[in-house]
């Protein structure tokens, strides 16, 4: 799909996704209430998507670190094939890490940098999506009331260089430090709204502007825990150089 801009769409504002599309998804259902429906939501997405996917249930750390580790291998394999890959990781978690079997801890970062540009060239200016379904910390967000109703650089070498961390989209379901919200009925709050926003859209929006969309029904939507009023807000990051559609 060619990218939609105010101006004239050009193929090259957009990455190429016509080559193959792999997905790893990760989730620790253990002492998470819903994750099961997270698991039937986030497959009918990635489906929906056209993405080919892996899945890892309940791993400790050494299994999961393997089983990237292999993920990432295979795609280096396919470096002339692939044209995106996307990583959704669902467990408990703190600031920085996830939190898995046995308590067991994985650093995000180490995660993250398995797919940069000197570890992963098979996605060299290609799109690396990471959706992080994990609470970030301890602290809660009542909320405030307010008004509305609830609701040029000269070129000094010849030969291309690139950072090391570019074309990364990682979306986290809540700010720093604060806890993720989920359903033990209808799951996590993130991947619910992810896929009714795209049943009801489809694919017609970058992923940025997407996710956007995801964050006005999460924002706008009224939560309580305890019967304590709750609030969370999406966060994204992203070093993409070009758009990304599905």
């Amino acid at each position: 799909m060619w990218c939609r801009t105010k101006t004239r769409s050009r193929k090259t504002d957009c990455y190429d996704l016509r080559g193959r599309r792999n997905a790893f998804l990760m989730c620790v259902k253990k002492n998470r209430p819903g994750s099961d429906r997270d698991v039937v939501l986030m497959n009918q997405w990635l489906s929906q998507c056209q993405f080919e996917y892996t899945s890892c249930i309940d791993p400790d750390k050494k299994e999961l670190l393997e089983k990237l580790t292999s993920f990432r291998d295979g795609l280096n394999e396919i470096k002339d094939e692939i044209s995106c890959c996307l990583v959704t990781l669902m467990s408990h978690g703190e600031k920085g890490s996830l939190k898995i079997r046995d308590d067991e801890r994985v650093s995000l970062e180490e995660i993250f940098e398995m797919f940069n540009n000197k570890n992963c060239p098979a996605l060299k200016e290609k799109p690396k999506i990471f959706i992080i379904q994990a609470c970030r910390g301890e602290r809660r967000d009542s909320g405030v009331e307010t008004d509305d109703e609830p609701m040029d650089l000269d070129d000094i070498s010849e030969k291309k260089r690139l950072p090391t961390f570019s074309d990364y989209f990682i979306i986290y379901p809540t700010q720093a430090d604060h806890v993720a919200l989920r359903h033990p009925r209808t799951g996590s709050v993130m991947i619910e709204a992810m896929t009714e926003i795209y049943q009801q859209h489809g694919n017609k929006w970058h992923i940025v502007d997407f996710f956007t969309k995801v964050n006005n029904k999460v924002v706008h939507t009224e939560f309580f825990l305890r019967e304590e009023p709750i609030k969370v807000s999406l966060v994204m990051e992203s070093t993409l150089t070009r758009f990304v559609y599905f």
